[in-house]
């Protein structure tokens, strides 16, 4: 095979090395979730994931994932994130109908959390306050409320 004149044998037999020793998932990172705080009877976690400020206004994850709450609590994963800044929503499906119930008023009346236990006023938080940086294996809790 013949290379092109900026590339020397030993240079690409040091890129192909290189490329061969790095681990599969070397750009991809995971972020595990524990939630806490949830009911005391079990339930069904529903977990929100945003990668910017757009998706998260309009509601609109780039993942999604539910897992059972046993004893208030459950944990999981979101594996093989590019690196970069996400924010979570969470709430816990008390009564199993598949949605964040709210009272007349709007304000839910089931438990849920955002990353960084970040609040909102009268609303959700924005993305700013919800984003953490995952650039590698990453470990977070939200408390549910």
């Amino acid at each position: 095979m013949q290379l092109p004149a900026f590339m020397s044998r030993p240079a690409v037999h040091a890129l192909c090395t290189t490329a061969i020793l790095l681990p599969a998932g070397a750009f991809a990172a995971d972020l595990s979730l524990s939630v806490a705080d949830g009911p005391a009877a079990n339930a069904t976690l529903y977990v929100a994931l945003y990668n910017d400020a757009a998706s998260y206004a309009d509601s609109k994850a780039v993942a999604s994932q539910t897992a059972p709450m046993q004893d208030g609590k459950a944990r999981l994963v979101f594996a093989g994130l590019a690196p970069g800044r996400y924010a979570l929503r969470a709430f816990a499906d008390e009564n199993g109908n598949g949605k964040l119930d709210t009272n007349l008023m709007g304000m839910p009346i089931e438990r849920y959390g955002f990353s960084n236990d970040a609040k909102g006023n009268r609303a959700a938080p924005d993305f700013e306050a919800a984003a953490i940086a995952v650039d590698a294996d990453l470990q977070t809790v939200i408390h549910l409320r």
